[in-house]
């Protein structure tokens, strides 16, 4: 079937998360307007690009390796990772602002100069990333959408893993964290359809965080519920 597309030659493309919660602080507000337009990877969005030129990532990061994390949440993760990792890039995809927002803070509390932020639908970006361009992926907490009839909003799935699969470089690695026992199952399933070996070398790898790993808000709250943590690592090939 035909994807169905906007006047400005955008797809139709649902988008079922949360674009914004509760009311911003007034701070908030003046780093949006004042600090993000400096932080974008480039031209992602439709109207700005509707050519699909891809991004010029060698520009943006001097060559250093570019990983990308889906969903950042509140930027923790990526803070700690740009930190870590000077001599890497990372851009951040997250289309609810007020998680944005609070990764701005952390930006510049911590004094990173090395990230980038795509405020927005990450098929969007994935439209504009040169092919192979991606070092790393992450993908932490991902929204569970645990109803059954929902399962194919998740993002382990074709519509998401297959333009995230062209983007990553050959021996690219994809961490995937979550708390949903149905979304490993899933996850499991899906992902090595699309060019990806796990890399579990036995029975409790999926228990153990990764060395460098920063426990994030939804971890800390999954272990307050108690439910167990997953951490999942494959290696596109």
């Amino acid at each position: 079937m035909t994807e169905g597309r906007h006047n400005d030659g955008a797809p139709w493309r649902n988008f079922y998360g949360r674009r914004k919660g509760k009311g911003l602080r007034p701070g908030q507000k003046e780093a949006l307007d004042t600090e993000l337009l400096d932080l974008s990877p480039g031209p992602v969005d439709w109207d700005e690009n509707p050519a699909r030129t891809p991004l010029d990532l060698h520009a943006l990061f001097g060559g250093k390796p570019v990983w990308l994390e889906i969903g950042f949440g509140g930027g923790e993760h990526m803070v700690h990772q740009a930190a870590a990792n000077p001599d890497a890039g990372i851009i951040g995809c997250e289309p609810y602002i007020n998680g944005v927002a609070m990764l701005l803070s952390k930006i510049r509390k911590a004094d990173v100069g090395n990230v980038a932020i795509h405020p927005g639908d990450v098929r969007d970006l994935f439209d504009v990333l040169p092919e192979g361009s991606i070092d790393r992926a992450f993908l932490l907490y991902p929204d569970p959408w645990p109803k059954k009839k929902h399962h194919r909003r998740r993002f382990v799935t074709p519509e998401h893993l297959e333009p995230l699969s062209r983007v990553l470089r050959p021996g690219a690695e994809l961490r995937v964290a979550t708390d949903i026992p149905d979304y490993v199952r899933q996850t499991l399933e899906q992902v090595p359809r699309h060019g990806f070996r796990w890399l579990a070398e036995g029975p409790d790898d999926w228990r153990h965080p990764w060395d460098d790993w920063l426990s994030t808000r939804y971890e800390q709250k999954a272990l307050r519920e108690g439910r167990v943590p997953h951490y999942l690592t494959f290696r596109r090939i």
